[in-house]
């Protein structure tokens, strides 16, 4: 089996990541994992204004699926919604200065989660708008 060669960022985020655990009070959560390989992670977030005032993640998985949730958070943290949600895997890659090619796939898994994330608050939000100006 050949060895993996990460970055010192990838390792940085492996190590000692950031923004890590359950939020218990998030607005949303979202999901999302890598069949292939049993990767999955879980994001939290908390909405202010339109902006992601906190997230946090959780991770089940590689070192570069790890590394990718942490640098995620650090990238969406303060951002709109719709900026959020345009973080795609090569910007997690290239924030985390690269990934292996054959662990990108794994650069996908929290990108993905955050999305689902933005779009579990943004269906919560038009649901109360309906129940309160039909009552």
């Amino acid at each position: 089996m050949m060895a993996v060669m990460y970055t010192r960022k990838v390792l940085d985020h492996f190590n000692n990541p950031r923004n890590v655990g359950k939020m218990g009070d998030a607005d949303a959560v979202g999901i999302a994992g890598n069949p292939k390989d049993g990767d999955t992670t879980y994001i939290y977030i908390k909405v202010q204004d339109d902006v992601i005032a906190e997230i946090t993640f959780q991770t089940m998985g590689c070192a570069a699926a790890i590394a990718s949730g942490s640098m995620l958070t650090e990238l969406a943290k303060g951002k709109t919604l719709d900026e959020a949600a345009r973080i795609s895997r090569q910007d997690v890659a290239d924030a985390l200065d690269g990934l292996p090619e054959r662990k990108m796939a794994c650069s996908n898994i929290a990108p993905d989660a955050l999305r689902e994330a933005i779009w579990n608050y943004r269906k919560q939000v038009v649901e109360f708008s309906r129940s309160v100006a039909f009552g």
